[in-house]
Parts: C-alpha cells; sequence; structure tokens
C-alpha cells in the first residue's frame, strides 16, 4: 500500500491520509470544501461547495495516477437532500463515465460543510 499525498488538496484533518493505493486501485478518503490555497471553506452555497469538492478530488486522483474517469464507486454524503438535484447539477460534470454510487444524507459532516465525497478508482 502506497499513501498519497499532494498539497494541491487539504491536509487531512485527522489521523488519516487524501489516499490509498493497493494494487490497481485508489481509495480516497472524503474531500470536503475546504479550498487549499487559504486552508478554509470558501463557498457556502451547495453548487461552490461540491465545486471545490470536485477540485479536491481531481487532485488527489490525479496524484496517485487516476483521474475522474477511472472511478468505479462514489460515496457522496449531503447534508440535506434537498441539494441533491443541485449537487447532481455539479456532479454530472465530473463523473461522465457514470460509476456506481450511493448517495445518503447526514447529519452533520466537518466544518458544518453541505457536501462530502469519497471515490474508489482505478490507477
Amino acid at each position: 500500500m502506497k499513501q498519497v499525498y499532494t498539497n494541491k488538496a487539504p491536509e487531512a484533518l485527522g489521523p488519516y491520509t487524501q489516499a490509498i493505493v493497493s494494487g490497481n486501485m485508489v481509495f480516497t478518503s472524503g474531500q470536503i470544501a475546504i479550498d487549499p490555497a487559504v486552508n478554509a471553506v470558501t463557498a457556502s452555497d451547495i453548487e461552490g461547495q461540491t465545486e471545490q469538492v470536485m477540485k479536491n478530488l481531481g487532485e488527489v486522483l490525479k496524484e496517485a495516477g487516476s483521474s475522474f474517469e477511472k472511478a468505479v464507486k462514489t460515496t457522496c454524503f449531503l447534508k440535506n437532500m434537498s441539494d441533491f438535484a443541485a449537487f447532481n447539477g455539479i456532479y454530472g460534470k465530473y463523473f461522465t463515465s457514470k460509476p456506481a454510487r450511493s448517495c445518503v444524507a447526514v447529519k452533520e459532516l466537518p466544518k458544518d460543510v453541505l457536501v462530502e465525497v469519497e471515490v474508489i478508482a482505478e490507477i
């Protein structure tokens, strides 16, 4: 196994890594809407936060030698299921290969963000 790290995505908020490569697969940790340039959440709406999450995921996948096109499975966490349609609009621009997905509403997310996404992808 190999840990993945890029300074183009947020630092881990706890005792975990941005992603792990095992064999020909990469398993990302959940990414939230922290802009790594300022180390803060910079958007307050679901569209802006989802865009930042996708930028963060893209950088982690790239560092691991993968991409959105190689995604096999995603797990998406929304603070409000009423944001589902707006989230899907942004998500669909990035995951054009339509990987398997789970999407659930949760009571609370780190840093009080609206969305978190994790990915399993091929290398």
